[in-house]
Protein backbone atom coordinates (compact mmCIF):
# COMPACT_ATOMS: atom_id res chain seq x y z
CA UNK A 1 0.00 0.00 0.00
CA UNK A 2 1.70 3.33 -1.45
CA UNK A 3 0.94 6.71 0.54
CA UNK A 4 0.25 7.93 -2.83
CA UNK A 5 -2.32 5.11 -3.37
CA UNK A 6 -5.88 7.24 -3.85
CA UNK A 7 -8.04 6.77 -1.28
CA UNK A 8 -11.86 7.55 -1.00
CA UNK A 9 -12.86 10.32 1.19
CA UNK A 10 -14.53 9.42 4.31
CA UNK A 11 -18.42 9.60 4.79
CA UNK A 12 -18.28 11.31 7.61
CA UNK A 13 -18.62 15.15 7.35
CA UNK A 14 -15.17 16.82 7.86
CA UNK A 15 -16.73 19.11 10.85
CA UNK A 16 -16.71 15.88 12.58
CA UNK A 17 -13.41 14.63 11.40
CA UNK A 18 -12.31 11.54 13.73
CA UNK A 19 -9.06 12.87 14.59
CA UNK A 20 -10.66 16.07 15.81
CA UNK A 21 -12.67 14.44 18.53
CA UNK A 22 -11.15 13.90 22.33
CA UNK A 23 -9.11 10.71 22.47
CA UNK A 24 -9.15 9.13 26.16
CA UNK A 25 -5.79 7.09 27.37
CA UNK A 26 -5.94 5.40 30.49
CA UNK A 27 -9.11 7.57 31.92
CA UNK A 28 -7.53 11.11 30.80
CA UNK A 29 -8.95 13.33 28.21
CA UNK A 30 -6.82 14.36 25.42
CA UNK A 31 -8.40 17.32 23.05
CA UNK A 32 -8.30 15.70 19.82
CA UNK A 33 -5.89 13.21 17.95
CA UNK A 34 -2.85 15.74 16.58
CA UNK A 35 0.01 14.77 18.88
CA UNK A 36 3.45 16.45 18.99
CA UNK A 37 6.16 13.29 18.63
CA UNK A 38 9.05 13.73 20.96
CA UNK A 39 12.45 14.57 19.55
CA UNK A 40 15.10 14.80 21.35
CA UNK A 41 16.88 18.51 21.46
CA UNK A 42 13.30 19.47 19.88
CA UNK A 43 10.16 19.05 21.71
CA UNK A 44 11.10 21.22 25.43
CA UNK A 45 8.46 23.09 27.36
CA UNK A 46 8.39 25.64 25.43
CA UNK A 47 7.97 23.83 21.64
CA UNK A 48 5.18 21.71 23.36
CA UNK A 49 3.66 24.62 24.51
CA UNK A 50 3.91 26.71 21.39
CA UNK A 51 2.49 23.72 19.34
CA UNK A 52 -0.54 23.09 21.50
CA UNK A 53 -0.92 27.05 20.69
CA UNK A 54 -1.50 26.16 17.41
CA UNK A 55 -3.95 23.36 17.81
CA UNK A 56 -2.15 19.99 18.92
CA UNK A 57 -3.82 18.14 21.12
CA UNK A 58 -1.10 16.26 22.75
CA UNK A 59 2.59 16.51 23.38
CA UNK A 60 5.31 14.24 24.74
CA UNK A 61 8.36 15.49 26.41
CA UNK A 62 11.87 14.76 24.80
CA UNK A 63 13.69 11.55 26.34
CA UNK A 64 15.14 11.08 29.36
CA UNK A 65 17.23 8.33 30.45
CA UNK A 66 16.27 5.86 33.17
CA UNK A 67 19.41 6.72 35.36
CA UNK A 68 19.23 8.29 38.35
CA UNK A 69 22.68 9.36 38.19
CA UNK A 70 21.88 11.81 35.20
CA UNK A 71 18.54 13.14 36.58
CA UNK A 72 20.49 16.22 38.10
CA UNK A 73 22.30 17.30 35.08
CA UNK A 74 21.19 20.43 33.86
CA UNK A 75 19.95 18.97 30.54
CA UNK A 76 17.79 16.56 32.52
CA UNK A 77 16.38 19.04 34.70
CA UNK A 78 15.15 21.30 31.61
CA UNK A 79 13.39 17.83 30.18
CA UNK A 80 11.44 16.86 32.89
CA UNK A 81 10.31 21.07 33.03
CA UNK A 82 6.40 20.66 33.04
CA UNK A 83 5.73 24.37 33.88
CA UNK A 84 2.65 25.85 32.55
CA UNK A 85 1.99 23.00 30.36
CA UNK A 86 -1.80 22.28 29.21
CA UNK A 87 -2.47 18.61 31.02
CA UNK A 88 -2.31 16.00 30.60
CA UNK A 89 1.60 15.63 30.94
CA UNK A 90 3.42 13.03 29.34
CA UNK A 91 7.13 12.09 30.10
CA UNK A 92 9.20 9.99 27.58
CA UNK A 93 11.44 7.62 29.46
CA UNK A 94 14.30 5.37 27.82
CA UNK A 95 16.13 2.48 29.23
CA UNK A 96 17.62 -1.06 28.92
CA UNK A 97 16.91 -2.27 33.06
CA UNK A 98 13.43 -2.89 34.17
CA UNK A 99 14.33 -1.91 37.65
CA UNK A 100 15.58 1.56 36.45
CA UNK A 101 12.87 1.92 33.86
CA UNK A 102 10.25 1.29 36.89
CA UNK A 103 12.14 4.09 39.10
CA UNK A 104 11.89 6.43 36.11
CA UNK A 105 8.60 6.29 35.47
CA UNK A 106 7.82 6.74 39.61
CA UNK A 107 10.18 9.62 39.17
CA UNK A 108 8.54 11.46 36.76
CA UNK A 109 5.20 10.58 38.23
CA UNK A 110 6.29 12.42 41.69
CA UNK A 111 7.90 15.38 39.06
CA UNK A 112 4.49 15.74 37.89
CA UNK A 113 3.75 13.76 34.96
CA UNK A 114 0.04 12.00 34.48
CA UNK A 115 1.31 9.80 31.25
CA UNK A 116 4.36 7.79 31.02
CA UNK A 117 6.32 7.25 27.80
CA UNK A 118 8.02 4.37 26.97
CA UNK A 119 10.36 5.07 23.89
CA UNK A 120 11.69 1.97 22.43
CA UNK A 121 11.71 3.80 19.02
CA UNK A 122 14.52 6.26 19.03
CA UNK A 123 17.56 4.62 16.23
CA UNK A 124 20.31 6.79 17.25
CA UNK A 125 23.87 4.97 17.63
CA UNK A 126 24.38 6.50 21.41
CA UNK A 127 20.99 5.49 22.20
CA UNK A 128 20.87 1.43 20.68
CA UNK A 129 24.43 1.10 21.83
CA UNK A 130 23.23 0.84 25.21
CA UNK A 131 20.71 -1.82 24.17
CA UNK A 132 17.82 1.22 24.56
CA UNK A 133 15.23 2.71 22.52
CA UNK A 134 14.60 0.88 18.85
CA UNK A 135 17.59 -1.80 19.43
CA UNK A 136 15.28 -3.19 22.30
CA UNK A 137 13.13 -4.73 19.43
CA UNK A 138 15.67 -7.48 19.21
CA UNK A 139 14.74 -9.01 22.39
CA UNK A 140 10.75 -9.59 22.66
CA UNK A 141 11.80 -10.98 26.23
CA UNK A 142 13.31 -8.02 27.49
CA UNK A 143 10.26 -5.85 26.12
CA UNK A 144 8.03 -7.53 27.92
CA UNK A 145 10.11 -7.33 31.35
CA UNK A 146 10.26 -3.71 30.24
CA UNK A 147 6.80 -3.06 29.66
CA UNK A 148 5.38 -5.03 32.56
CA UNK A 149 8.16 -3.12 35.15
CA UNK A 150 6.81 -0.16 33.78
CA UNK A 151 3.03 -0.30 33.82
CA UNK A 152 3.39 -1.75 37.48
CA UNK A 153 5.59 0.71 38.94
CA UNK A 154 3.11 3.65 38.77
CA UNK A 155 -0.82 4.05 38.92
CA UNK A 156 -1.23 6.42 35.80
CA UNK A 157 -1.41 5.57 32.08
CA UNK A 158 1.93 3.93 30.11
CA UNK A 159 1.91 4.56 26.62
CA UNK A 160 4.82 2.96 24.37
CA UNK A 161 6.81 4.83 21.10
CA UNK A 162 8.29 2.19 19.01
CA UNK A 163 9.43 1.08 15.33
CA UNK A 164 8.24 -1.43 13.06
CA UNK A 165 10.50 -3.93 13.84
CA UNK A 166 14.65 -3.38 14.47
CA UNK A 167 15.45 -4.56 10.74
CA UNK A 168 13.58 -5.12 7.59
CA UNK A 169 12.85 -8.61 6.88
CA UNK A 170 12.25 -8.67 10.53
CA UNK A 171 9.56 -6.48 11.64
CA UNK A 172 7.90 -8.40 14.76
CA UNK A 173 5.25 -4.87 15.62
CA UNK A 174 2.41 -6.91 15.42
CA UNK A 175 4.23 -9.14 18.22
CA UNK A 176 5.47 -6.49 20.40
CA UNK A 177 1.73 -4.71 19.90
CA UNK A 178 -0.32 -7.71 21.28
CA UNK A 179 2.52 -7.81 23.70
CA UNK A 180 2.15 -4.47 24.77
CA UNK A 181 -1.66 -4.65 25.02
CA UNK A 182 -1.35 -7.80 27.58
CA UNK A 183 1.18 -5.53 29.79
CA UNK A 184 -1.37 -3.16 30.21
CA UNK A 185 0.16 -0.09 27.48
CA UNK A 186 -2.73 2.15 27.09
CA UNK A 187 -1.88 3.41 23.89
CA UNK A 188 1.04 2.96 21.31
CA UNK A 189 2.58 4.74 19.17
CA UNK A 190 4.34 3.02 15.55
CA UNK A 191 6.39 4.98 13.11
CA UNK A 192 6.60 3.15 9.76
CA UNK A 193 10.23 2.62 9.83
CA UNK A 194 12.26 -0.10 11.15
CA UNK A 195 15.45 0.90 13.02
CA UNK A 196 17.50 -0.07 10.04
CA UNK A 197 15.74 2.46 7.41
CA UNK A 198 16.42 5.05 9.89
CA UNK A 199 14.81 8.13 8.62
CA UNK A 200 15.34 7.50 5.07
CA UNK A 201 13.11 6.07 2.36
CA UNK A 202 9.47 6.39 2.92
CA UNK A 203 7.45 5.79 6.20
CA UNK A 204 5.34 2.08 5.22
CA UNK A 205 1.61 2.09 6.90
CA UNK A 206 0.20 -1.36 6.10
CA UNK A 207 1.93 -3.03 9.60
CA UNK A 208 0.41 -0.13 11.30
CA UNK A 209 -3.13 -0.58 9.68
CA UNK A 210 -2.29 -4.87 10.80
CA UNK A 211 -1.76 -3.82 14.08
CA UNK A 212 -4.81 -1.54 14.44
CA UNK A 213 -7.22 -4.39 13.86
CA UNK A 214 -5.18 -6.74 15.93
CA UNK A 215 -5.58 -4.87 19.16
CA UNK A 216 -8.07 -2.38 20.99
CA UNK A 217 -5.83 -0.08 22.49
CA UNK A 218 -5.67 3.13 20.83
CA UNK A 219 -2.74 2.96 17.93
CA UNK A 220 -1.20 6.27 17.18
CA UNK A 221 0.54 6.54 13.41
CA UNK A 222 3.84 8.65 13.08
CA UNK A 223 6.08 8.89 10.04
CA UNK A 224 6.45 11.48 6.95
CA UNK A 225 3.00 13.07 8.22
CA UNK A 226 4.06 16.72 6.69
CA UNK A 227 0.75 18.34 5.62
CA UNK A 228 -2.81 18.28 5.91
CA UNK A 229 -3.66 16.19 3.04
CA UNK A 230 -0.69 13.74 4.55
CA UNK A 231 -2.45 13.47 7.66
CA UNK A 232 -6.38 12.83 6.50
CA UNK A 233 -4.46 9.76 4.00
CA UNK A 234 -2.62 8.36 6.84
CA UNK A 235 -5.52 7.97 8.55
CA UNK A 236 -7.86 6.53 6.08
CA UNK A 237 -4.34 4.01 4.89
CA UNK A 238 -4.24 2.87 8.73
CA UNK A 239 -7.22 3.30 10.61
CA UNK A 240 -5.48 4.87 13.18
CA UNK A 241 -6.54 6.53 16.44
CA UNK A 242 -4.35 9.57 16.45
CA UNK A 243 -1.62 10.85 14.26
CA UNK A 244 1.52 12.28 15.03
CA UNK A 245 3.78 14.48 13.55
CA UNK A 246 7.39 15.17 14.50
CA UNK A 247 10.04 16.29 11.96
CA UNK A 248 7.43 18.47 9.98
CA UNK A 249 6.77 20.45 13.24
CA UNK A 250 10.60 21.98 13.06
CA UNK A 251 9.99 25.16 11.96
CA UNK A 252 6.48 24.97 11.18
CA UNK A 253 4.71 24.76 14.36
CA UNK A 254 1.53 25.95 12.56
CA UNK A 255 1.05 22.68 11.24
CA UNK A 256 -1.52 21.42 13.45
CA UNK A 257 -3.66 24.65 13.08
CA UNK A 258 -3.26 23.66 8.81
CA UNK A 259 -4.23 20.42 9.30
CA UNK A 260 -7.25 21.09 11.71
CA UNK A 261 -8.65 23.47 9.83
CA UNK A 262 -8.67 21.28 6.82
CA UNK A 263 -10.18 18.84 8.62
CA UNK A 264 -12.92 20.81 9.54
CA UNK A 265 -13.71 22.26 6.30
CA UNK A 266 -12.10 20.11 3.22
CA UNK A 267 -10.13 23.66 2.45
CA UNK A 268 -5.88 24.20 2.43
CA UNK A 269 -4.57 27.33 4.19
CA UNK A 270 -2.18 29.45 2.68
CA UNK A 271 1.56 29.37 4.08
CA UNK A 272 1.94 31.76 6.57
CA UNK A 273 3.20 35.48 5.65
CA UNK A 274 6.92 36.42 6.53
CA UNK A 275 5.39 39.12 8.84
CA UNK A 276 3.47 36.52 10.39
CA UNK A 277 5.89 34.25 10.54
CA UNK A 278 7.94 37.18 12.27
CA UNK A 279 5.75 37.23 15.23
CA UNK A 280 6.09 33.53 15.94
CA UNK A 281 9.44 33.05 15.73
CA UNK A 282 10.21 36.26 17.71
CA UNK A 283 7.68 35.14 20.71
CA UNK A 284 9.47 31.87 20.31
CA UNK A 285 12.76 33.30 20.86
CA UNK A 286 11.53 35.04 24.07
CA UNK A 287 10.33 31.80 25.37
CA UNK A 288 13.37 30.27 24.69
CA UNK A 289 15.62 32.74 26.48
CA UNK A 290 13.57 32.90 29.48
CA UNK A 291 13.21 29.17 29.95
CA UNK A 292 17.56 28.26 29.42
CA UNK A 293 19.04 31.44 30.10
CA UNK A 294 21.08 33.49 28.16
CA UNK A 295 24.61 31.11 27.46
CA UNK A 296 21.91 28.11 26.58
CA UNK A 297 18.82 29.92 25.10
CA UNK A 298 21.24 31.63 22.44
CA UNK A 299 22.38 28.50 21.11
CA UNK A 300 19.13 26.37 21.51
CA UNK A 301 17.25 28.79 19.37
CA UNK A 302 19.77 28.97 16.73
CA UNK A 303 18.45 25.77 15.00
CA UNK A 304 14.81 26.76 15.67
CA UNK A 305 16.02 29.80 13.39
CA UNK A 306 17.57 28.10 10.54
CA UNK A 307 14.23 25.96 10.38
CA UNK A 308 12.20 29.05 10.36
CA UNK A 309 13.62 30.60 8.03
CA UNK A 310 14.44 28.16 5.59
CA UNK A 311 12.85 28.83 2.07
CA UNK A 312 13.07 33.00 2.84
CA UNK A 313 15.70 34.73 -0.01
CA UNK A 314 18.68 35.21 1.30
CA UNK A 315 18.58 32.75 4.23
CA UNK A 316 21.71 30.99 4.26
CA UNK A 317 23.93 34.19 4.44
CA UNK A 318 21.56 35.72 7.16
CA UNK A 319 21.72 32.13 8.63
CA UNK A 320 25.72 32.39 8.90
CA UNK A 321 25.74 35.78 10.35
CA UNK A 322 23.09 34.59 13.06
CA UNK A 323 24.98 31.21 13.99
CA UNK A 324 28.32 34.21 15.01
CA UNK A 325 25.86 36.14 17.58
CA UNK A 326 26.52 35.14 20.95
CA UNK A 327 23.87 37.14 23.07
CA UNK A 328 20.27 36.73 23.35
CA UNK A 329 20.10 40.31 22.66
CA UNK A 330 22.05 40.37 19.48
CA UNK A 331 20.39 37.01 17.92
CA UNK A 332 16.91 38.48 18.16
CA UNK A 333 17.98 42.20 16.79
CA UNK A 334 19.64 40.24 13.59
CA UNK A 335 16.51 38.06 13.53
CA UNK A 336 14.15 40.59 14.06
CA UNK A 337 16.17 42.93 11.36
CA UNK A 338 16.49 39.95 8.46
CA UNK A 339 12.13 39.06 8.76
CA UNK A 340 11.49 42.81 9.05
CA UNK A 341 13.57 43.51 5.86
CA UNK A 342 11.57 40.43 3.54
CA UNK A 343 8.17 41.75 4.61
Amino acid sequence: MSIDSPVLPSSLPVSDHPLLQPLTIGGLTIENRLMVAPMAGVTDNPFRRLCKSFGAGHAVSEMIIADTALYARKKSLYRANFDNEIAPISAQIAGAEPDKLAEAARYQIDNGAQIIDINMGCPAKKVCRKLAGSALLQDEDLVARLLDAAVNAVDAPVTLKTRLGYENGRENILRVAKRAEQAGIAAIAIHGRTREDMYTGEARYELIREVKESISIPVIANGDIDSAQKAQRVYELTGCDAVMIGRAAQGQPWIFRDIGHFLRTGETLEAPSVSEIKEIVLAHLQELYGFYGEYSGCRIARKHIAWYTTGIPNSNAFRQAMYGEESTAGQFRVVESFLKAHE
